[in-house]
């Protein structure tokens, strides 16, 4: 499996939903910072993207597909001076897939949505992300038009197994979105998402991904990626924005933490799969990353997973609202 799918795969999605928006005259709407990824597509007219942490509004054109992976607030609106409502208690009034109409529309419309994750260290990966993906070009604007109407359609019609094809359908619009802002070499950052887009990086990110218990040294991944060890390092922080040994034990406890909640395996056992010979240099190296030691997180994500539902569904008791609508705060 490649690095972004490992990635993704340890996030581990379990929740989604997308509605049509049509706006017209002043409007703005306020998202206020909440779990997962939160998107929006404009189809026609446009709209102003307001981060409240960053001073510079973003206009967004027909077309342009945005993702904000960071716990933020932001605002969507016809001007910045604009009072805005509450987006999370406007949408979810209106059937997945349906439209929310507000001001009598008109002026812009397009789709909004969002990606809940269900994985522990959710939090730690998507920070690693920039605080907003906008795709822009029309080569990519064009690509993940047809997929988010299909995901629309799906949503809407509800025809056997609708549930089950929407759900792959956002899997991969999000995939999608995150691997062509990856090619946009204009929008390179530091980040693990961006280091996939440098061959030689991506070369030691694959090995370390493909074995984790291996006892790698800095030596070794500079020679995959044919380097020297000094270049190596220095390039490897400036893409990543971590050292390559910081980033494989971040990693290693990452694919740990998953192991205890989904694999059942004993805190033995996921001290080796991570290359530890010790369980006390483990559970050290594991509590430093995850906050916690392995058996106190074991032991919280069993009571979790109890009486957890299948990922990806809708509530029968209320198949209007999907289950994992984001969470403010």
């Amino acid at each position: 499996m490649d690095p972004l799918s490992e990635v993704l795969s340890l996030l581990r999605p379990n929740s989604y939903g997308f509605r049509g928006l049509e706006a017209g005259g002043e409007w703005a709407l306020a998202y206020t910072a909440a779990e997962g990824i939160k998107c929006f597509a404009v189809e026609t007219g446009g709209c102003w993207l307001l981060d409240d942490q960053t001073p510079a509004a973003v206009w967004l054109d027909p077309g342009d597909f945005v993702l904000s992976p960071a716990r933020r607030a932001f605002r969507l609106c016809s001007s910045p001076d604009v009072p805005a409502i509450d987006a999370y208690a406007f949408f979810p009034r209106v059937p997945p897939g349906e439209t929310a109409v507000l001001n009598g529309g008109g002026s812009c419309t397009g789709v909004g949505g969002f990606f809940g994750f269900s994985g522990k260290h959710a939090e730690r990966l998507l920070g690693m992300l920039p605080p907003v993906v906008h795709i822009r070009t029309e080569p990519d604007k064009l690509a993940l038009r047809s997929s988010i109407e299909r995901l629309m359609r799906e949503l809407r019609v509800q025809r056997p197994g609708h549930a089950l094809i929407a759900g792959h359908l956002a899997q991969a619009l999000l995939i999608e979105a995150l691997r062509l802002h990856l090619a946009d070499d204009a929008m390179a950052s530091a980040g693990w998402l961006f280091a996939l887009g440098d061959p030689q990086i991506l070369a030691a990110i694959t090995a370390m991904h493909a074995d984790p218990a291996r006892k790698w040294t800095l030596a070794m991944l500079a020679g995959l990626a044919g380097m020297s060890r000094s270049s190596f390092a220095l390039r490897y922080k400036e893409k990543v924005g971590e050292s390559a040994m910081d980033y494989l034990t971040r990693w290693r406890m990452m694919v740990a933490a998953d192991r205890l909640t989904h694999a059942g395996v004993s805190v033995a056992e996921a001290a080796r799969g991570a290359g530890y010979e010790s369980e006390s240099a483990f559970g050290a190296a594991f509590k430093r990353i995850m906050g916690v030691s392995p058996r106190q997180h074991g032991r919280a994500a069993r009571s979790r997973v109890v009486g957890r539902r299948n990922p990806l569904h809708i509530s029968h008791a209320n198949p209007e609202r999907y289950v994992g609508e984001p969470r403010p705060g």
